[in-house]
């Protein structure tokens, strides 16, 4: 869609709900497991869950802690008091009719997250995060006769589910990606949530309106719905924001609704009417007492927080010397920064910007090769069965000049695979590379020999033919000659003839 031709400059107000599944073994308000994904329909159900009468919740502890160690991590303020409420409203897939989450005393409150957006910094204010609980799955289906009809799975119902609040502070479609990256980062850092958007277990809705550039007035909230990714977002807001603008041009006026993303046609369409929050009917929870936030609970759960995906970040570039962009990738996940920094533990004698570079480069190229050929992630502390040892192993005889990048690609491909040790490897293949003169020479003759055209080429001042020459000792040697000391022979016995 294309907006009109109008005068008027328009400010983009975008703010965002995130709900994020919390990696607890349990339910919210009671003890069925959470590990529903592949689970037959309605196997993980209890009368809790299933919202049978005379039944009580019982709050799940982990996933409060999950709470207030997200809201540290985004610089909340945790109340010493926070409570639950009722959630009215009359979805099929809500099993008691109401859901029971938090209003107006949450967990955490007014916390902010940096995002980076085109190399600015920019800060998007956090309003609260607080708790819930998730909802049940329908299924729609159609029978032979083509009429449609739902089925209801209860067992995603009651899993905990966090809802991360943002200010309407992004000013542009591109900054809800970039936030939602950003957080994303931060919960699987933490572990408190898988954060994958495909799977359903990390979800967005976002809140959007335009105004006239210099004004204050908002012309009308859109809530838009079924996100599944960072790049549906992206074109969900970015068609959003352009058709809210050609109904202004068209005389028109932005309806308060629910719209949903059909990502096929490209467009948002009218779901429903956007409730207000006096429509939900909130109130206290009544099975459920208000919970007391002690600063000696909050002060032990902040002990808890890992170094976060910014800090970590600035610090590769500081103390290692990466770029930025090298920084970024090696803090992408957890796991892949402390594969790093243990990988540069064992080249203790080798510490510097030097040995970084190096083990950047090799974690960034062939390691993350061989995961992606493998269709594997990166664990903590191993990739397939490769170690951070055997990787400094790797970078030290290359250094070294123990044996060549060829060499080194084909045992870091067999560690990953077996995990055998790197230098019993090369004992038992006899892969170290030849770097002595004397050794090296009489292959280079053999060579040149061998191949008297490409010689000759070269003599005529054809340089390609050196290489060639370079690969034929390189074969001759099973790939165990030093390339550099290679050339050297081969640039004077040619030279010299």
């Amino acid at each position: 869609m294309s907006a009109l031709k109008t005068d008027v400059q328009y400010e983009v107000i975008i703010g965002l709900e995130v709900h994020a599944q919390l990696l607890t073994r349990s339910k919210m308000f009671c003890p069925c497991s959470t590990d529903y994904v592949n689970a037959p329909p309605n196997s993980h159900v209890c009368p809790v869950c299933l919202g049978m009468p005379g039944v009580l919740p019982v709050i799940n502890r982990q996933a409060v802690e999950f709470t207030i160690m997200t809201g540290l991590a985004l610089s909340c303020e945790v109340p010493s008091a926070a409570k639950f409420d009722r959630k009215n409203y009359p979805y099929p897939d809500l099993m008691k009719g109401y859901q029971i989450s938090e209003y107006d005393m949450p967990l955490c409150q007014r916390g902010f997250l940096e995002v980076d957006v085109d190399g600015e910094a920019k800060r998007i204010g956090i309003t609260r995060v607080h708790l819930e609980e998730d909802v049940a799955k329908l299924l729609h289906r159609r029978n032979e006769a083509g009429e449609s009809y739902s089925l209801i799975d209860v067992n995603r119902s009651g899993v905990p589910l966090m809802e991360i609040v943002s200010e309407p502070d992004m000013r542009s479609p591109e900054e809800a990606p970039a936030y939602l990256m950003e957080l994303r980062q931060i919960l699987q850092y933490l572990g408190v949530s898988a954060g994958n958007m495909e799977e359903g277990n990390f979800r967005c809705d976002a809140n959007v309106s335009i105004r006239p550039l210099g004004t204050r007035e908002l012309l009308g909230k859109v809530e838009v719905k079924n996100m599944n990714s960072f790049r549906a977002v992206y074109r969900a807001l970015a068609y959003e924001v352009e058709r809210q603008k050609e109904v202004l041009a068209q005389g028109g006026r932005i309806v308060q609704e629910t719209r949903g993303w059909v990502e096929e046609l490209g467009q948002t369409i009218p779901q429903r009417t956007k409730e207000y929050a006096h429509d939900y009917r909130y109130f206290p929870e009544p099975d459920l007492a208000p919970m007391h936030i002690s600063p000696e609970w909050v002060e032990e759960i902040r002990q808890r927080l890992p170094e976060l995906p910014a800090q970590r970040r600035q610090r590769f570039q500081r103390e290692y010397g990466l770029s930025p962009y090298e920084a970024a990738l090696l803090t992408e996940t957890r796991a892949r920064a402390e594969f790093f920094e243990a990988t540069l533990q064992h080249l203790a004698d080798q510490q510097g910007p030097k040995a970084a570079k190096a083990v950047s480069n090799w974690m960034l190229g062939d390691v993350a090769r061989l995961l992606n050929e493998a269709g594997q992630e990166l664990e903590p502390g191993r990739a397939g069965r490769l170690t951070p040892k055997h990787v400094a192993e790797v970078a030290v005889a290359v250094d070294t000049g123990q044996i060549n990048t060829v060499t080194a690609k084909t045992l870091l491909g067999d560690a990953f695979r077996t995990g055998q040790e790197i230098g019993q490897m090369l004992a038992q293949r006899g892969l170290t590379q030849i770097s002595d003169e004397a050794a090296l020479a009489a292959v280079v003759d053999q060579v040149i020999a061998a191949n008297p055209k490409a010689a000759a080429d070269y003599r005529f001042g054809k340089a390609e033919a050196l290489k060639f020459l370079i690969g034929q000792v390189m074969r001759e040697t099973r790939g165990r000659a030093h390339p550099g000391l290679a050339g050297d022979l081969l640039e004077r016995r040619l030279g010299g003839a």
